[in-house]
């Protein structure tokens, strides 16, 4: 069901009206020019949200890096959220995630030859990756949460939206988890609805269509998480998550995301004993974390293990003071979006469209036809 998971604090709702004078405010500067977007001759991919925590948006970031890599040189372009560094870093595979922050880590680890830079200033970002010699022959880039960061007019500006906590239900922060008012989806090109149940039924798509209310030019499409088979953290082994309830297993998931909920009712599914142990998202692991985190896997009945995310591994892989068992029975939970209704085909043409075009190559060749004319 649709925002089955949003909470509204009522008594917070004034705050709300504060904030929202706020956004509207800066948003206004922007849209009446006084504050300025840059565009740029390279093409640029947003993939963002209006909401506080997570809506999919790395598992995308990949979707496209996995379509455009092939043919384009593609970067990564984030600002490192929770890092312990501050200006521009392109990353490396010897990076640390104190050094770029856990998702760009991820990504790099990952897609070794894709640039993957962070930096808080999206524009001084960009004009990095685009004039420094080692980045110079790029030819995308993909913008990992940069819908609020309007400095920068990207080519297309993809808005995710979590099927469970839909943006036409929530509220504004702090009575809720929205970081701009619903209106701010005009902005956005595409429009994607993430974490929908593969089973969803036509009506289903129609009634969030019609609650979206989206512009004629405003491309819809939906999403679904695809769980790839359960890979050692420590090790080489391999499990699948569809044999957990055969097997009787009792699971301790351990995450530190944003919307650990949806996870949680995903892996009951397939498994009846799970055991959910929460951290805050990005969260960085402590001395007193990794003793709790020992203590309750011992209470957990045989047989046991331990379920995490891949952003979590980021975190966790480094540490010391894990029992040995825990490191034996730790797996991390691989995901891929697809994307639903069979469109993946026109998603997939939109996107390679739309660099082809706009490619560096292109824009020379439009100005030199045009010089000669």
């Amino acid at each position: 069901m649709e925002s089955d998971l949003i909470k509204i604090n009522d008594w917070l709702k004034p705050l709300s009206w504060l904030y929202g004078l706020g956004v509207g405010v800066r948003n206004a500067l922007f849209d009446l020019g006084i504050l300025s977007s840059q565009s740029y001759d390279i093409p640029i991919i947003n993939v963002g949200n209006i909401t506080v925590g997570g809506t999919g948006k790395t598992p995308h970031v990949e979707y496209l890096i996995r379509i455009l890599s092939k043919q384009y040189r593609t970067a990564v372009l984030s600002r490192g959220y929770k890092r312990r560094t501050k200006g521009y870093i392109l990353a490396s595979t010897d990076s640390t995630t104190d050094q770029i922050g856990d998702e760009p880590w991820l990504i790099k680890q990952k897609f070794p030859d894709v640039y993957v830079a962070v930096d808080g200033n999206r524009r001084r970002g960009i004009n990095r990756l685009c004039n420094d010699a080692e980045t110079k022959d790029v030819e995308v880039i993909l913008l990992d949460d940069a819908y609020q960061h309007r400095y920068v007019r990207p080519g297309i500006n993809m808005l995710l939206v979590d099927y469970h906590r839909m943006i036409t239900d929530d509220w504004l922060l702090p009575a809720g988890r929205l970081r701009e008012p619903v209106s701010s989806k005009k902005r956005a090109d595409m429009v994607i609805v993430t974490k929908c149940p593969p089973d969803i039924r036509p009506m289903g798509f129609r009634v969030i269509q019609r609650a979206l209310e989206l512009k004629p030019h405003q491309r819809l499409f939906f999403s679904t998480l695809h769980y790839a088979p359960l890979c050692g953290v420590f090790s080489e082994k391999e499990k699948l998550i569809e044999n957990l309830r055969s097997e009787g297993q009792h699971v301790l998931l351990l995450t530190g995301i944003g919307n650990p909920e949806q996870m949680e009712q995903d892996l009951r599914r397939y498994a009846d004993n799970v055991t959910h142990l929460s951290f805050p998202d990005h969260h960085y692991f402590t001395a007193k974390d990794i003793r709790h985190i020992n203590e309750v896997f011992q209470q957990i009945p045989s047989p046991r293990m331990i379920i995490t995310t891949e952003k979590d591994v980021t975190r966790l892989i480094s540490l010391e003071g894990l029992s040995e068992e825990v490191r034996q029975q730790a797996y991390v939970l691989p995901i891929k979006i697809e994307i639903m209704r069979k469109e993946n085909t026109i998603f997939n043409e939109k996107i390679t469209g739309y660099v082809l075009k706009n490619s560096r190559n292109s824009i020379l060749a439009k100005r030199k036809n045009a010089s000669t004319s």
